[in-house]
């Protein structure tokens, strides 16, 4: 033995040996004693998370998240068991909920404990992989990123981007179609980035599924804010996210896939390269209420709670206030002698994208806004815009209204000279004539 450790242990002689428990006991310290780093230094700031939020709550005016409703809030304090009945029960309703806002008959509805990119990572790694090709319409930041996923998986990918920063148009498919085929194409309905709206969406996904490509949507600005009937268009897979038109917390996404998607899932040859974002396993999960992995609970009763709102509002009341929001903000928006990013017919209204004036700091116009009027709006990704999100409880009037008046003054106070009392004037007036013809209608 050696004799560092000997004092301690005792000798090999066995004379002065200690039971065993006591042996046991005394290695232990003096493993510590000689192995112990300096113990790390208890950090000071133990101050209530509170502490660290603004004073006054901020109106989230911007791309994502948005601000959520007092009973989707309630909903996402309670946690339950995960697989217990009550667990069961919410999942199925989620299940048809869901598919009342896919517009879908498919049962292969999954959540996902995770943003919206881990949605549209699950729908690519599933239906794609090395030898397949993948073409990519592409329009801006979310278009790029089913490309960048699917170039990660060793996928043979292509690009087709729209004219002028808008959307690909049904010709360019047919065009690039013509020159080869392919197994899946991608597209985003509602491009945030960018604020343009995909219009010929019906159109791209019967021209791909015409020749024998699957179809991978993103619709997480769009679902619920503007119509999207998933079974009639074709859509095989589809994706969103809580946090934007559901009005649901972030960090919890949801999929949809076709009959035929489904095929081409339970098929995939090789090695399947995710755990968490397999299909087949979430499947277990939302389909057979086995255990997967344990599932964020209170976002799961949050999404539930969300998707039973949009469902008592019912989707065309649903589409029809967020077009009325969205076309007064664009008017009050215009009159203040401001420029929207895009032009119609192809501007999203979910995400409204205006230019920043030049000689304009728009950070500090964002800053200004936070600090004097509790509003925030969204910048631009590598493009000088501010971006004023229009889904769920951002389109209600008094947030419209006053994310619109605090943009238009900090403007002033940054040398713009924004017509303030005109904006508000044509915002006012923009939502009356539009309620007014929305009442007559109904």
């Amino acid at each position: 033995m050696g004799e560092d450790l000997a004092p301690i242990l005792g000798s090999d002689d066995g004379r002065r040996q200690r039971p065993p428990f006591l042996l046991s006991v005394d290695v232990g310290a003096a493993l510590h004693c000689l192995f112990m780093r300096s113990p790390l230094l208890q950090p000071s700031d133990l101050q209530p998370v509170s502490t660290l939020l603004p004073p006054c709550p901020v109106l989230l005016m911007g791309a994502g998240p948005v601000p959520i409703s007092r009973q989707v809030s309630d909903a996402n304090r309670v946690v339950i068991n995960h697989l217990g009945d009550a667990m069961e029960r919410v999942v199925d309703s989620v299940k048809r909920l869901s598919a009342y806002a896919f517009q879908t008959d498919s049962a292969r509805v999954l959540g996902v404990a995770g943003p919206s990119s881990a949605g549209m990572e699950m729908m690519v790694t599933n239906l794609c992989w090395p030898g397949r090709r993948v073409l990519c319409l592409v329009s801006g930041v979310f278009g790029a990123r089913f490309a960048e996923m699917a170039q990660g998986i060793g996928a043979e990918v292509s690009v087709v981007e729209g004219h002028h920063g808008g959307p690909v148009t049904t010709e360019q498919l047919r065009s690039e179609l013509r020159r080869g085929s392919y197994d899946v194409v991608t597209m985003v309905q509602g491009e945030t980035s960018t604020g343009t709206f995909t219009t010929e969406l019906p159109e791209l996904c019967a021209l791909a599924s015409q020749h024998g490509a699957l179809t991978i949507v993103d619709a997480v600005v769009t679902l619920t804010t503007t119509p999207f009937f998933m079974d009639d268009w074709g859509v095989d897979a589809v994706v969103t996210g809580g946090q934007k038109g559901l009005g649901c917390i972030p960090g919890i996404s949801l999929c949809a896939v076709s009959r035929r998607g489904w095929d081409t899932i339970e098929s995939r040859p090789g090695r399947r390269p995710h755990w968490c974002l397999d299909a087949i396993r979430a499947e277990r999960f939302w389909g057979q209420h086995r255990y997967h992995y344990t599932a964020p609970v209170p976002g799961v009763l949050a999404l539930r709670e969300a998707l039973r709102l949009v469902t008592e509002e019912t989707l065309e009341a649903r589409f029809e206030r967020h077009r009325i929001s969205t076309a007064a903000l664009q008017a009050g928006l215009e009159a203040m002698g401001l420029t929207l990013a895009v032009a119609p017919p192809i501007r999203l209204g979910s995400v409204v994208a205006i230019e920043v004036p030049p000689g304009i700091d728009g950070r500090r116009v964002r800053s200004h806004m936070v600090q004097e009027f509790g509003v925030e709006i969204s910048g631009g990704f590598g493009r000088e815009l501010f971006r004023i999100g229009q889904m769920g409880e951002q389109c209600r009037p008094m947030h419209t209204m006053a994310a619109l008046h605090a943009l238009g003054t900090s403007l002033r106070v940054a040398g713009f000279p924004a017509d303030v009392a005109s904006g508000m004037a044509s915002f006012e007036a923009m939502l009356a004539r539009l309620h007014g013809h929305a009442s007559v209608s109904t």
